[in-house]
């Protein structure tokens, strides 16, 4: 009787839709963490078919097992050392000769393999016919045809599994894949010297192929083996041999033999239609990678994205807007006055109200990456990019982290861990956190609403190309300073461009959103609580002017004035409007007054003149001090510190009217510069984190902090002081 559980490992390239399998066969049930000692992700899943409980390994994309990446090396490992039931190959049907590459390492290790022939609709679009049967049998491996994205084959392949596990599937059997006589005879000779000890672990063969191939990984995991000195007596020999014959690397003559066994494979079982098709994906990229119209195209495309941000998301924005206007006058109302009530309004709502209002253009931009990404555009903008990377001493496969960077920079340094070299790897974490991420949008969206509205969207794009810049500008010092050297060659897969499907679209939209939401309920609702009570006590007990009898003499005045019977009603109408403004102005200044006494005020103007240079008055730098913790608590420190009053009028209580109607300062220049500052300091404590433990080192981590501090600070100077020199305000 079979054990009732089987385990699995999914293996394929990157882009050959293995996530999407896993996630269909997996639903909700699958935990993310990290490899143990790398930092390299780990998706493990179940699922439950008949009476079987399957465990899925969803292994790192990699595009063979040659020990040349972490990613491969770790799918290699727990091959070899697990031991799974069964290996799933999810191929790529419209690339199939690349991704066979991959499968005849599997077949050489000597595991049982069931084949997920996956986005089979592209390749029948393609004309392409594959006689499945036929190249069953001559893999040996059982063959089933998906489409991941629209969830077909699914039930197929686990059935597939579990016959293959029950040893009922007749076509499973383990190939030899022929290296040629010559190269044969010299893995038998190999095979001659591994003792049993080590054939109990590896596979022979495999193990005489790696050693051919000069891996040195192999060559160190049996070190320790009793016979290990003939083994590489041997295989030195047998290297000589090969290499004196062929007057070629055996890796290489190792690597075109695999090639060429697959490509004798295909023409047996795959055949083209008679129709001559045109390749879509070929006749888009004449365009869209066009040396001369390729980067001006995906200019375009991003400042649509930040366009559609704004535009689209202006009318659900302002509906939250109201609701949490709403919500809030309806606690004042509801709730008798007291410490209760004002951290409710105040710290809650006006902290975490005022950053969930911006979701709408969180979600658009998040939308737009998810559309970029699985269309296949993204991978064509690092191809575009690789000349524009080359000045930061980068190539074009870097450019992918630094373009997720838009949407959060802590997955975007964990997506460093695609570049080979560690080099690039540290050099892309440093400069990152200049792509402004979508916690920085709140803020943009905030201030450019309140100074520059009828060019919102062009002020934020302008910010967003600011930072692209500033890390061109970052990485040549880099490079020339701490990373000298060259960028490793840059060789990316351009995928075919697909249509993406509005489920996976909204998938990944709602995964990145999440993100944002879970901070709401989480450490923004903390810090709003923090700041809030920073910004209350100590309670004043002496003002510096009786407010109360200053307002009574300003009603008194108007009604005085307001008895003279020449008035004509729109001399009345402008009295009323008058007093309106003097009375909120009054209750500002003594809003203002009682923050300023607070441990909240004092802490900003401890830190004033260290910001004054800028145009920033202590409110800015107490919610630049917040930021630290995550960017969109910016707004919310400012939604609690620039709180308006009671009295004032309904239009009145937005933060975007407090800020632009407000007796503090506050100007379209020194708004820019904040937002300068914003854009380039540090990004948020978590992505500090990520910088730590992708680099291992504290002292990277450290280095970020500082240099993005300092480059702010002189950015922001430079606006501030070089507008007031050229006359604006």
């Amino acid at each position: 009787m079979p054990n009732k559980k089987i385990i699995i490992a999914l293996a394929g390239n990157p882009n050959s839709g293995k996530t999407t399998i896993f996630n269909n066969l997996t639903g909700a049930r699958q935990k993310v963490g990290n490899w143990g000692g790398v930092t390299v992700e780990k998706k493990e899943g179940t699922l439950k078919s008949d009476d079987y409980e399957i465990n899925i390994m969803d292994l790192p994309g990699t595009y063979s097992l040659t020990a040349y990446s972490i990613e491969e090396i770790v799918a290699r490992n727990y091959i070899i050392d697990e031991k799974p039931d069964i290996i799933v190959n999810i191929i790529d049907s419209s690339n199939l000769e690349r991704n066979l590459y991959l499968t005849t390492q599997l077949i050489d290790l000597g595991v049982p393999i069931v084949i997920a022939l996956n986005m089979y609709d592209e390749l029948e679009a393609k004309g392409i016919k594959i006689d499945i049967k036929t190249m069953s049998r001559i893999l040996g491996i059982p063959i089933i045809p998906t489409i991941g994205k629209h969830n077909k084959g699914t039930k197929e392949l686990i059935e597939g599994i579990i016959k293959v596990y029950e040893q009922k599937e007749p076509v499973s059997r383990h190939t030899h894949i022929n290296y040629g006589e010559e190269i044969e005879r010299e893995i038998h000779k190999i095979q001659k010297e591994i003792h049993k000890e080590l054939s109990e672990k590896y596979s022979t063969r495999w193990l005489s192929l790696k050693l051919l191939e000069k891996d040195k990984e192999i060559e160190k995991t049996i070190s320790d083996n009793s016979n290990i000195e003939n083994i590489l007596k041997q295989t030195q020999k047998s290297i000589s041999h090969i290499e004196e014959i062929f007057k070629e690397d055996t890796e290489t003559i190792i690597a075109d033999r695999r090639y060429g066994w697959i490509s004798g494979a295909c023409r047996e079982c795959v055949s083209l239609s008679q129709k001559e098709r045109i390749d879509i994906s070929a006749q888009i990229d004449k365009v869209l990678t066009n040396r001369l119209l390729g980067f001006p195209i995906f200019i375009l495309f991003i400042w649509l994205l930040f366009q559609s941000t704004f535009t689209i998301g202006a009318i659900p924005m302002e509906w939250i807007d109201i609701f949490v206007g709403w919500l809030s006058e309806s606690l004042t109302t509801i709730l008798p006055e007291g410490l209760f009530r004002d951290l409710l309004v105040d710290g809650v709502i006006g902290g975490v109200g005022g950053v969930i209002i911006f979701l709408p253009n969180i979600l658009i931009l998040f939308l737009g990456i998810s559309i970029l990404e699985d269309t296949g555009y993204m991978a064509r903008a690092a191809f575009i990019m690789d000349k524009v990377m080359h000045t930061l001493g980068l190539h074009g496969k870097a450019f992918i982290p630094m373009i997720m960077g838009f949407g959060c920079n802590v997955p975007a340094i964990m997506a460093t861990r695609t570049l080979e070299s560690r080099r690039d790897r540290l050099l892309t974490m440093l400069i990152n956190p200049l792509m402004s991420c979508a916690a920085r949008l709140p803020v943009y969206v905030l201030f450019a609403g309140a100074f520059f509205p009828k060019n919102a969207g062009n002020v934020t794009f302008s910010l967003y190309v600011l930072g692209a810049v500033m890390s061109i500008v970052v990485g040549q010092i880099l490079k020339r300073t701490l990373f000298k050297g060259e960028a490793a060659p840059f060789v990316m897969e351009l995928p075919p461009y697909r249509i993406p499907t509005l489920k996976s679209i909204l998938i990944h939209m709602w995964d990145r959103a999440s993100l944002y939401l879970r901070k709401m309920g989480g450490v923004i609702l903390i810090a709003s609580i923090i700041i809030w009570f920073l910004g209350t006590f100590p309670r004043i007990s002496e003002y510096n002017k009786d407010y109360e009898q200053l307002a009574k003499n300003l009603e008194s005045n108007y009604e005085i004035t307001l008895s003279n019977i020449n008035l004509t009603n729109s001399d009345k109408d402008s009295l009323s409007e008058q007093l309106s403004e003097d009375l909120y102005t009054l209750e500002t200044e003594k809003t203002s007054e009682e923050i300023s006494k607070t441990f909240i005020g004092y802490m900003g103007r401890g830190i004033e003149p260290i910001i004054s240079p800028l145009g920033f008055d202590w409110r800015l730098g107490i919610a630049l001090i917040t930021g630290f913790v995550a960017k969109e608590i910016v707004v919310g420190t400012l939604g609690v510190l620039y709180s308006v009053s009671e009295e004032a009028e309904a239009e009145d209580v937005t933060l975007i009217n407090a800020l632009r109607n407000q007796n503090t300062g506050l100007t379209p220049l020194v708004a820019y510069a904040f937002m300068v500052f914003v854009l380039l300091y540090v990004p948020c404590i978590a992505t500090i984190v990520a910088i730590y433990r992708e680099s291992g080192s504290i002292k990277w981590a450290a280095f970020a902090v500082f240099y993005l501090l300092v480059l702010a600070w002189i950015m922001s100077f430079i606006v501030y002081q070089g507008g007031m020199l050229l006359g604006f305000s």
